[in-house]
């Protein structure tokens, strides 16, 4: 039996990057809680052409891959830098490319830094509905880290690491919950026959 994919997301634009860290330390949370096999990647995987992308048609190889693990994931972890009170306009884009039915009940962990606290809200205002547009399922916890919460480029702030815990296995915990119902679906179609 193939363990679910988890395909963790980064629009930083640099390594190393605070907001990569978050992504792999959610996703290695849920990994190791869930038997998940992850997948990490950010928009330096995504090669320089990604903008000039106006379709899907256009993307270059290395996009079109990244698009592609994130439409076949069965779990995803994203985050993005904030500039200007919201993701990046990378990371959006990228999100405009993806089938709008790719992510349907698709569990999602949502990740963001910042340089300061006022900027936390963003995974409230921009993440949240961007990804009920989508009709993913969202996990409760959401991982806020700005540039006091990390020591040499990794998330050290005991209330944010409490939140890296929680956001992997609550993403866990639905993977499994989907699973089960993938798992059930077939003998309930036999019972109604």
């Amino acid at each position: 039996m193939t363990r679910p994919k988890l395909v963790g997301f980064s629009a930083n634009l640099q390594r190393p990057s605070k907001t990569r860290a978050l992504v792999e330390a959610v996703g290695e949370s849920a990994a190791a809680d869930g038997g998940l096999d992850l997948r990490l990647f950010d928009l330096v995987d995504a090669g320089t052409g990604l903008g000039a992308a106006w379709s899907r048609d256009a993307l270059s190889l290395p996009a079109r891959r990244v698009v592609e693990a994130i439409e076949g994931a069965d779990a995803l972890v994203v985050g993005s830098p904030v500039y200007k009170g919201s993701f990046t306009g990378l990371f959006k884009h990228l999100f405009d490319l993806i089938d709008p039915l790719a992510l349907a009940n698709k569990p999602v962990a949502i990740v963001a830094t910042g340089g300061g606290a006022r900027h936390a809200l963003v995974v409230e205002h921009s993440f949240r509905p961007l990804f009920g547009f989508f009709g993913a399922l969202q996990v409760p916890t959401t991982v806020y880290g700005s540039d006091p919460d990390f020591t040499d480029g990794l998330p050290t702030d005991p209330g944010v690491r409490d939140r890296i815990a929680q956001a992997g296995a609550q993403l866990a915990a639905l993977v499994r919950a989907a699973g089960a119902a993938e798992a059930a679906a077939p003998a309930a179609r036999a019972v109604a026959r």
